[in-house]
């Protein structure tokens, strides 16, 4: 059984997670058959560098990481909130925009389909109601993701049908945060 520990980033794990960042990234991209967007991949990674930096420059209060590690401290997972995205608040009109999101929901390739999301979820939803959080907003424009999510969150609030090209829809759910624990099994 695989041994994960739950933790909050320090500084010294920028120099682990920015190649974390870029190899989930690539990989997502790859699999979701959208690698000719390098520009897109680009931005991606570094808009996940800046929000662990804001994380990290402000001990927590501006984004909020949580990590998911194993025994030899290698990053398996990541997950992270702070104030809504302009792209939930803009797609919304602007009635998200109070609430926080979820987001850099990122597990290791070799670790995905084992629990760790689910863990991480979990351990990010717990972090909310500790802080008295009510409702929090979570989007998704990857399929394989989007799977997922619906199938944790159910339907999407809302579904922006080809917003990122022909069948590539975006979705965006609304949930309050003790909508309960997600049952998992680390493998």
């Amino acid at each position: 059984m695989l041994s994960v520990t739950i933790r909050r980033p320090e500084k010294k794990d920028e120099i682990v997670l920015h190649p974390f960042f870029k190899y989930v990234i690539e990989d997502t991209f790859q699999n979701e058959g959208l690698t000719h967007l390098k520009e897109d991949i680009r931005q991606e990674i570094k808009s996940k560098e800046k929000l662990l930096k804001l994380d990290l420059d402000s001990l927590g209060e501006d984004r909020f990481f949580l990590l998911a590690a194993n025994p030899k401290n290698h990053i398996l997972g990541t997950v992270e909130f702070g104030p809504c995205s302009t792209l939930i608040a803009e797609c919304t009109n602007g009635s998200y925009s109070r609430l926080v999101e979820i987001g850099t929901v990122l597990v290791h390739p070799d670790f995905q389909n084992k629990g760790i999301g689910r863990l991480l979820f979990n351990a990010i939803l717990l972090t909310l109601q500790a802080k008295e959080i009510r409702e929090f907003c979570l989007d998704s424009g990857y399929q394989n993701a989007q799977r997922i999510w619906t199938k944790w969150l159910g339907k999407p609030n809302y579904l922006l049908l080809d917003y990122w090209g022909e069948n590539h829809p975006h979705m965006i759910w609304k949930r309050p945060v003790n909508l309960g624990i997600l049952p998992y099994k680390i493998n």
